[in-house]
């Protein structure tokens, strides 16, 4: 990529009408920087180039002073161009039918705190111009990447654990991101349909773990009540040392009484597994075989379609979690395919062997979220495991045939009685969310003809996790 100033704005050609509606929403929030300094891809994505943002924007942010009713410090915002559709042509994203979405539906921002330096020589030198740092949009571009190549979107509240400081740094504590919705930018409509503002902010390790243990989304209005963590347009500081907790730690006993009384919002994480069938009859109603049930989904095109210079491109390389919202039982299973009208397949009992980095979801899954009457999914490149509440309604299973196939989603009952065994089970081994099991786990409950192990599944379908944000759902 190389920094120029924007090539639409100076080329006599107009630009196309996705880009154009993005610009001209642009200019009329920055008015007086109608031409900001970019970054620009030389070898765009569907010529086979790597990079699928097309440009990174780049503008002066005043903030406001502290007399203001915000307080916001000054800042560099990063704006991206590519997730969305600019060019209504098929060239990087499929129409799809019946969606109101442009491209995936959203586009990239960063807010970045100027530093003291940058400020004195604003000061001192008003008349030299800044340039802002180019490290942020390396960043955007990298999780540009990773949507793309997944087809996985983020929406609002969605966490990513980065686990290296933001600027490539050793020192910052900012090593992971929330995703907000840009206070400025809003949501708009183009002519390829709407566009969201998904802001990109930099928070401690202390503040993800809370954020996917409890809601993504309170962290963030936690973030946004102090101008030191971000104030109300959630600014990322690189030199901030404190997470919120520790400045203000009133706000994590709030948050875990919360979580005792109305458990947690996070409805799922994307993760390895594999399943069988445990057959304690001799009559089989129809054997499910997780390889070919894999295969086939595969085969079926559940992810979207992609180009031949796309498919040719390595999987990318990405932290182990990332966040996805929904709202609804249906959407906690965000596979891009399924067959029509699926019917549900009985087992008669099944066993589980889940990827370690994904155990320590465990107990949130029926402490925080099974105990309460919710549902918690596990998501696998083409599977989906869904773990629900005898209280969820819209189920396949019920508490007379507790374990179904449907489609491409597993689904397992966890009846009432067995919610306390599997929390003193989890318990017993400390599977607290603090440390990734470092050896092989069983737990067996043969009376519900139900196995769960903790190891490496044997065949590796997602380099990636994916925690998923819900609200409470009945």
């Amino acid at each position: 990529m190389a920094a120029s100033t924007n090539p639409e704005k100076n080329s006599e050609l107009k630009p196309p009408p996705g880009l154009k509606s993005l610009i001209d929403h642009l200019v009329s929030v920055y008015p007086d920087q109608p031409n900001p300094l970019q970054v620009t891809t030389l070898l765009k994505y569907w010529l086979g180039g790597s990079d699928p943002l097309d440009y990174i924007s780049m503008y002066s942010n005043k903030g406001q002073g502290e007399g203001d009713t915000e307080r916001i410090p000054p800042h560099w915002h990063y704006v991206s161009f590519g997730l969305s559709d600019l060019h209504g042509d098929q060239r990087v994203h499929i129409k799809e039918e019946h969606t109101t979405r442009s491209g995936m539906g959203f586009e990239l921002t960063f807010r970045l705190a100027k530093t003291e330096a940058e400020l004195r020589q604003q000061r001192e030198c008003p008349d030299k111009p800044l340039r802002p740092p180019t490290w942020p949009a390396n960043l955007l571009q990298s999780i540009a990447r990773y949507c793309f190549q997944t087809g996985n979107g983020l929406c609002f509240g969605d966490n990513i654990p980065w686990r290296k400081g933001l600027d490539g740094s050793s020192k910052s504590r900012m090593q992971s991101l929330l995703v907000a919705q840009d206070p400025q930018l809003g949501s708009i409509d183009t002519p390829f349909g709407t566009v969201d503002f998904c802001q990109i902010v930099g928070v401690t390790e202390e503040e993800l773990e809370q954020a996917s243990r409890w809601n993504g989304r309170g962290v963030l209005n936690f973030l946004a009540k102090d101008v030191q963590t971000g104030g109300d347009w959630l600014v990322t500081n690189m030199q901030r040392t404190m997470s919120v907790f520790e400045l203000f730690p009133e706000t994590l006993l709030n948050l875990q009484d919360d979580l005792e009384k109305q458990g947690s919002d996070l409805a799922g994480v994307n993760a390895e597994f594999t399943f069988r069938e445990l057959k304690p009859t001799q009559t089989i109603k129809e054997e499910v075989d997780f390889k070919c049930l894999n295969e086939r989904c595969a085969s079926e095109e559940n992810n979207r379609q992609l180009t031949e210079s796309q498919l040719k491109r390595e999987e990318p390389s990405f932290p182990q979690s990332m966040s996805m919202s929904s709202n609804s039982l249906h959407k906690s299973c965000p596979l891009d395919y399924q067959p029509q009208a699926p019917d549900c397949i009985s087992l008669d009992g099944i066993e589980i062997t889940l990827a370690p980095y994904a155990a320590k979801y465990l107990l949130l899954a029926i402490k925080d979220r099974i105990r309460h009457g919710r549902h918690f999914t596990f998501k696998a490149q083409h599977l989906a495991l869904t773990l629900v509440a005898e209280t969820v309604t819209g189920a396949a299973v019920s508490v007379s045939e507790p374990f179904g196939v449907l489609g491409y989603w597993i689904q397992v009952l966890i009846p009432n009685d067995l919610v306390p065994r599997m929390m003193e089970a989890f318990r017993n081994v400390q599977l607290d969310g603090k440390a990734e099991p470092t050896q092989r786990l069983e737990f067996d409950w043969p009376d519900k003809h139900f196995k769960l192990i903790v190891d490496q599944p044997p065949c590796s379908l997602a380099p990636t996790a994916m925690s998923i944000e819900a609200a409470p759902v009945n």
